[in-house]
């Protein structure tokens, strides 16, 4: 046995002594009932809940060890594939290796150097700024003897210059999460579907045979399996006069167009029904398992939920996605005589539960959470990154002085064993 199942099987049983805990604490968590893992020797509730705190902590010590290891694993089997990616890549991106003798930046298509000045300092350095600065630090000097038959003031006067400050306020919109959160890997195709090969039969009739008796036969079948590349535009119309006239336009639709492409993939991601052109969601695989609420508390259901990404599934569970909602009662879950179990109110709290790391996604459904193997049996497949183009070719817009700048990007969720997914439903 390896580092990592040595890890994995640690957890399991850590995470079963506290299950039985909570088990025999019951619905409304009375710790004064459990009396297994020692707590028969404890003789206050505050005792109790610290034992549950110390065990929580052990458990999640041990999760990041196994995610660790997860890493490393999964890095030395895709370090060629990556070397491949980053060699086809290098002909076609600026690096910030690729240095000229004067410090820039040297794009290796063009040879040429690359403006590396960020949006505010080519604004502080243009010279409408500085004219705008100087004209302010003009001091006009008047002579005290004269009669003043008018008040100089701002009404009646030289009017106030006053610039804007840089930068801009969002409108409040839902953030990208899943994605940043880094728990579902990505990798990259160039073609228009990704297709894999399924194990769909395997019969295993090892067993133990006689000198000279017959070897029993075992069946292996295979499926192909394809999941079609979907893409996600957005394009927003603009003047000649804007692009021109206002510096930092250009950086700015570039950004939110890039954001508004990025939330609708974090989406679909989770939640997309398969109906083209949108592409199947996690939460809409075929063939992923569910685990009702029913009758158990949140913490003991998604537990149940683990063990069926365990048993049935032949997986091992690497994060718990939620909805922020769905995560409230779970932090504010408290013992019969009122002791928070996630800890204090004064404190943070752990954002694991179980050892596994918890994804607050608004993106997922609100009363239903998952269980996954993120790390093994979920991928993002990238057709191409956010691809950003500008022409003034459409229809009118050429005589109307208007351009249009497009943001897409070409993807699918691939979940090639449905069984390492289950849902929690009922949250």
């Amino acid at each position: 046995m390896n580092a990592l199942q040595e890890a994995q099987a640690k957890l399991v049983a850590k995470n079963a002594k506290l299950a039985e805990v909570y088990k025999e604490a019951g619905d409304s968590v009375d710790l004064s009932l459990v009396k297994s893992s020692g707590f028969d020797q404890l003789n206050d509730t505050k005792s109790r809940v610290q034992r549950i705190n110390e065990m929580d902590a052990e458990i999640n010590d041990i999760a990041v060890e196994v995610e660790g290891l997860q890493l490393i694993a999964k890095s030395a089997k895709d370090t060629a594939d990556r070397e491949k990616l980053f060699n086809t890549a290098v002909n076609s991106v600026v690096h910030p290796d690729a240095k000229g003798h004067d410090g820039l930046i040297i794009n290796p298509r063009t040879g040429q150097p690359v403006n590396t000045k960020s949006i505010g300092q080519q604004f502080i350095e243009s010279a409408a700024f500085k004219d705008g600065v100087a004209c302010k630090e003009k001091e006009v000097s008047l002579n005290s003897n004269l009669e003043s038959k008018t008040t100089f003031s701002t009404t009646a006067g030289w009017a106030p210059e006053d610039l804007r400050v840089a930068g801009f306020v969002p409108d409040a919109q839902r953030p990208v999460q899943v994605m940043v959160a880094n728990i579902i890997p990505n990798i990259p195709t160039t073609q228009s579907s990704y297709v894999y090969m399924e194990e769909t039969t395997f019969t295993n009739n090892a067993a133990e045979t006689a000198e000279a008796g017959t070897f029993p036969e075992a069946a292996l079948a295979l499926t192909e399996q394809s999941v079609t590349i979907r893409k996600i535009a957005v394009n927003i119309p603009v003047t000649d006069e804007q692009l021109e006239d206002v510096a930092g336009i250009s950086a700015y639709l570039d950004s939110r167009l890039r954001f508004m492409v990025d939330q609708r993939k974090d989406l679909q991601i989770l939640v997309g029904n398969g109906t083209a052109p949108n592409v199947r969601g996690i939460n809409n695989i075929v063939g992923i398992q569910t685990q009702a609420l029913g009758a158990d508390n949140r913490p003991d259901a998604i537990y149940k939920a683990m063990d069926l990404v365990r048993v049935t599934g032949q997986a091992f569970p690497s994060a718990y996605v939620t909805h922020p909602n769905d995560w409230q009662p779970i932090r504010l879950l408290q013992t019969a005589d009122g002791v928070y179990i996630w800890g204090s109110p004064s404190d943070a709290g752990p954002e694991r539960i179980w050892g596994l790391p918890v994804v607050q996604a608004q993106a997922q459904t609100e009363g239903t959470g998952l269980v996954a193997d993120f790390q093994n049996y979920v991928m993002i497949v990238n057709r191409s990154g956010i691809d950003i183009k500008i022409t003034n070719s459409n229809e009118d817009d050429f005589i109307n002085g208007i351009q249009r700048i497009r943001a897409t990007v070409r993807f699918a969720p691939v979940i090639t064993r449905p069984a390492a997914v289950c849902q929690v439903t009922g949250i």
